[in-house]
C-alpha cells in the first residue's frame, strides 16, 4: 500500500488498540511485529539529545541512499531508499548519520530473543520485523493474542529503548498490513470475522504484489479497491493480470492466505534475560538473578533435547552500554549449576562495575542431546539427575514446585510476587 493516504475515514481507528482494550482477538494467532524507524530509533537511543530533531540514517556521500528516517524527518518528505542528496534538500536541518550495523544486529538479536521467549514459531523477515505464531503459547501464558502483543511491545521498550508496532490477525497477510497501518508505536487487531470489512475498503495497492504499474493497469479496468478485486470474476482477472497474479490477488482480496509462520529450522542459541525495574549495582543480587536465568535456560535446553558448549552473559548498563562475555566449555551441558557457575565467573572476572539495567544468560554451540562424557571418580548421581528430578516435579505440580533455596521467597508476602 506504500504511503497512500487513500484510506476510508475511521477504518484504522475501528481496529486500533487503545487504553488496554482492542477488538475481539479470538483466533487471531498471527502477529507481525515491526520496529519503528529501526536504524534511526537505535541511533536516537544512543544519542538522546536527538529525540526532538529530524534524524536520517544512510550513506552520507554524494551517492548515498537513505536507510532509515525518524517520523519527524518523514514529515518533510524524507523516505527510505531516497538519495541522501535529495533528503538534504527536503530537510536541510536534519541530522545525517552513517549506519552502525553492528549495533543494529545486536539490538535485533535481543528483540528476536524476546519473540522466542514467547513462542518458538518466529519467522524473521529482516533485522527489524518478524512473524510470530502464538497459537501454542496462549494457554501456557494465560493470555489472549492481543495481550501477548502488548507484552512484547512493553518488553521491547523496557529492554531496548525503542518502540515497535504490532498487527494481530488470523493470517500473515492481514497481520502485516495491520502493523503498517498503526505505526508508530501502535497495535491493530483485525478480528477473524471482520477480515473482509478491514480489507475491502483498502486501495488495491494494499494487496501483496501490487506495485505502481500493476495498480495503474488495474485502475484502467475499474479496479480501485480491494473489494473490486474480490467481486471480479476470476476469468476476467486472468485476462487482465495473467493466471498466476489473478489467482493470487483474488485469494488475498477474499481474505484467503494459507501461508504458515516458518521458523528458522535450527536453534542457534537458547537464553533468557531480565530487565530490572530499578538499576542494580549489588553483585550478590546480580548473581541471584543469574541463577534464575540459568535455571530457565537449562530447563529450555532439556525440554528441547539440546546441550550447548558456550555460555555467555549479556550486561546492559544504565546508559544502555551493552557488553557480552562468553566462555566455551570442554563438554556440552544442559545442567543449571554448570551454566550458573560459568555465568558467575564471567560476571566476576570479566564485567566492570556499574549500575545494571539488564542481565542475560545464553547457551550457544548447540547440539542434540547425546551420551554424556564420563570422568574418573565422577559421582554416581550429580546435578543433572537433580535437574531431571526437578523437571518431573514441575511437570506434575507446577513451575514453583522445586526451586534452588537461594531463589525461594524469604517471607510469605514475597510468594505472591515471585516470578516463575
Amino acid at each position: 500500500m506504500g504511503r497512500s493516504g487513500d484510506l476510508p475515514r475511521g477504518l484504522v481507528d475501528r481496529f486500533k488498540a487503545r487504553d488496554g482494550s482492542w477488538p475481539d482477538d479470538t483466533g487471531c494467532t498471527v502477529l507481525h511485529v515491526d520496529m519503528d524507524a529501526f536504524y534511526a530509533s537505535v541511533e536516537i537511543r544512543e544519542r538522546p539529545e536527538l529525540a526532538d530533531r529530524p534524524v536520517v540514517v544512510g550513506g552520507t556521500g554524494g551517492r548515498g541512499v537513505v536507510s532509515s528516517a525518524n517520523y519527524l524527518a518523514r514529515t518533510f518528505g524524507v523516505r527510505s531508499a531516497m538519495p541522501t542528496a535529495h533528503a538534504r534538500r527536503l530537510c536541510p536541518k536534519a541530522v545525517f548519520l552513517p549506519p552502525t550495523f553492528a549495533l543494529y544486529q545486536e539490538v535485533s538479536a535481543g528483540v528476536m530473543a524476546i519473540f522466542r521467549d514467547v513462542t518458538p514459531l518466529v519467522e524473521p523477515l529482516s533485522l527489524d520485523e518478524a512473524f510470530l505464531d502464538v497459537a501454542g503459547a496462549l494457554r501456557r501464558l494465560g493470555m489472549t493474542p492481543g495481550a501477548v502483543a502488548e507484552q512484547i511491545r512493553a518488553r521491547v521498550v523496557a529492554e531496548h529503548g525503542i518502540t515497535c508496532s504490532v498487527g494481530v490477525a488470523p493470517t500473515k497477510f492481514v497481520a502485516k498490513l495491520a502493523s503498517g497501518l498503526c505505526k508508530p508505536d501502535g497495535m491493530l487487531v483485525v478480528p477473524r470475522e471482520e477480515v473482509l470489512a478491514f480489507l475491502h475498503p483498502l486501495p488495491v495497492s494494499a494487496l501483496w504484489g501490487v506495485g505502481k504499474r500493476t495498480a495503474e493497469r488495474m485502475a484502467a479496468v475499474g479496479l480501485h479497491r480491494v473489494s473490486d478485486v474480490a467481486a471480479t470474476p476470476l476469468a476476467r482477472l486472468r485476462r487482465t493480470l495473467g493466471n498466476a497474479a489473478a489467482e493470487h490477488l483474488h485469494a488475498l482480496a477474499n481474505g484467503h492466505d494459507n501461508r504458515t509462520v516458518e521458523p528458522e529450522s535450527v536453534d542457534k542459541s537458547v537464553g533468557a534475560e531480565e530487565t530490572f525495574e530499578v538499576d542494580r549495582t549489588d553483585r550478590a543480587s546480580l548473581r541471584q538473578e543469574l541463577l534464575h536465568l540459568s535455571e530457565r535456560t537449562a530447563t529450555t535446553l532439556r525440554r528441547r533435547g539440546l546441550r550447548g558448549r558456550t555460555v555467555s552473559i549479556k550486561v546492559r548498563f544504565a546508559d544502555f552500554t551493552t557488553i557480552t562475555r562468553s566462555r566455551t566449555l570442554s563438554v556440552a551441558t544442559d545442567v543449571t549449576q554448570e551454566i550458573y557457575r560459568t555465568a558467575c565467573r564471567l560476571l566476576d572476572e570479566q564485567t566492570p562495575p556499574g549500575a545494571v539495567r539488564l542481565i542475560g544468560v545464553r547457551v550457544e554451540q548447540l547440539g542434540e542431546e547425546s551420551a554424556q562424557q564420563l570422568f574418573l571418580d565422577a559421582p554416581e548421581r550429580g546435578w543433572r539427575d537433580a535437574d531431571q528430578a526437578a523437571d518431573q516435579a514441575r511437570a506434575r505440580f507446577g513451575l514453583a514446585a522445586v526451586r534452588p533455596a537461594t531463589l525461594l521467597p524469604r517471607n510469605p508476602e514475597e510468594r505472591t510476587h515471585y516470578r516463575q
